[in-house]
């Protein structure tokens, strides 16, 4: 029985319609003494308005520089349970899916080694497991590889890559995120598992434009499944649709663009202006499709704001098929690190370094040409800029 604590502050936060993370915490610190420090631990953190947790550099297992995030208590003697409380990331299966069985024997284990204690799923994606002792951590992984599970990134590396159940159980999907998100992980082993970068980069593949998973604000890299050609419409069944909604308002009226019309029986869309956002097609599933040449848009440079503001990622590539063994994707992909590497700054994203060194030169340092699907926001002024060599063509 873990020792207990008074934490008045704490249990404020139980109060109200939302889980709480501390209840959370209390249940696990009636068989875990780890949890019943952090109870009083986190107490005396927001007592005194400062923290008392010490960043842990890197903590590793071996064979791995990445996957376990390091972190002690400034304060062992008065808490110490959690004297160490390192965080170990499991690389999650695409699209989440988990057996009952599997999530046991993950939890299992990590009552014997750790604090009880998870995160499904952190930012990243993986499966987060709270708090162990660092000699625990070699026995953990020992355990958790010995039945096929291997750690996710952590550190100045590639991220562990995430994406939506995409056509496993989706209509929506254009490309196959799943298959995609796997094949990622797989080919870029050493990436995840070995920090060699400037700092993080994240894989986020979207099955279609509605982006449940927020890959356009979540991830360096954004893959989100699209089309070429135009939207396939049943008018028959735009005609069942406006028996029950206000077509107009609803659809029209919300169109980005401005590109579709409708006399109140004929559905029209004018495709070359369609910026394939896809709400028409998310409104009305059974009157609108997407065209069937399926590949995907690739994004890049969305970050949340730590070392400078947030970023939203933005097009370099508008269509790429995105089909096995997907030479061109990592080809490019090659390139990008290889400029990030060479120019970026410690602890500066790539989308930071673009924003830098400005997009026109991240283009031409990695071969790609200009398309109007990269304007991000209008010009600004009205000047026009040009180069020696644009003038000598």
């Amino acid at each position: 029985m873990s020792k207990k604590y008074d934490t008045p502050l704490l249990d404020e936060l139980e109060k109200g319609p939302f889980p709480s993370f501390v209840k959370e915490i209390k249940l696990a610190a009636k068989h875990s003494d780890m949890s019943g420090d952090l109870l009083g631990h986190t107490e005396l953190c927001f007592k005194e308005r400062v923290t008392h947790w010490k960043h842990g550099g890197i903590v590793g297992v071996r064979g791995y520089g990445g996957g376990v995030i390091g972190r002690y208590s400034d304060i062992p003697d008065k808490f110490p349970g959690v004297a160490h409380f390192h965080t170990v990331r499991v690389n999650s299966p695409s699209g989440f899916y988990y057996t009952s069985s599997a999530l046991k024997e993950m939890c299992d284990l990590w009552d014997k080694y750790g604090s009880g204690l998870t995160n499904m799923h952190g930012s990243t994606g993986d499966m987060v497991f709270l708090g162990a002792r660092t000699e625990n951590l070699e026995p953990f992984f020992a355990e958790v590889s010995s039945r096929g599970w291997d750690l996710g990134g952590s550190g100045s590396a590639m991220r562990t890559p995430s994406g939506c159940l995409g056509m496993s159980r989706c209509e929506w999907a254009n490309i196959d995120a799943m298959a995609i998100t796997n094949d990622i992980t797989q080919h870029y082993q050493d990436e995840m598992h070995r920090p060699a970068f400037p700092y993080k980069f994240k894989f986020k593949v979207a099955g279609c434009p509605v982006d449940c998973i927020a890959s356009i604000a979540r991830a360096d890299m954004s893959i989100i499944g699209t089309w070429k050609g135009d939207i396939r419409i049943n008018q028959d069944e735009v005609a069942n649709y406006a028996k029950t909604m206000d077509i107009k308002a609803e659809i029209i009226d919300m169109c980005p663009t401005g590109c579709m019309q409708f006399d109140g029986k004929t559905m029209k869309i004018d495709n070359s202006n369609c910026n394939r956002c896809m709400h028409c097609i998310a409104k009305m599933t059974k009157a609108l499709r997407p065209g069937t040449e399926k590949g995907a848009t690739l994004l890049l440079g969305s970050k949340a704001p730590i070392v400078t503001g947030a970023l939203m990622s933005w097009v370099i590539v508008p269509f790429i098929k995105m089909e096995p063994p997907y030479d061109e994707f990592y080809d490019l992909v090659d390139k990008i690190w290889e400029w990030w590497d060479e120019n970026g700054k410690n602890r500066e994203r790539i989308g930071e370094l673009m924003e830098r060194l400005t997009f026109t030169r991240f283009l031409k340092d990695v071969g790609l040409d200009p398309h109007p699907a990269m304007v991000k926001e209008p010009r600004r002024d009205p000047f026009f800029f040009w180069a020696e060599e644009d003038i000598e063509r």
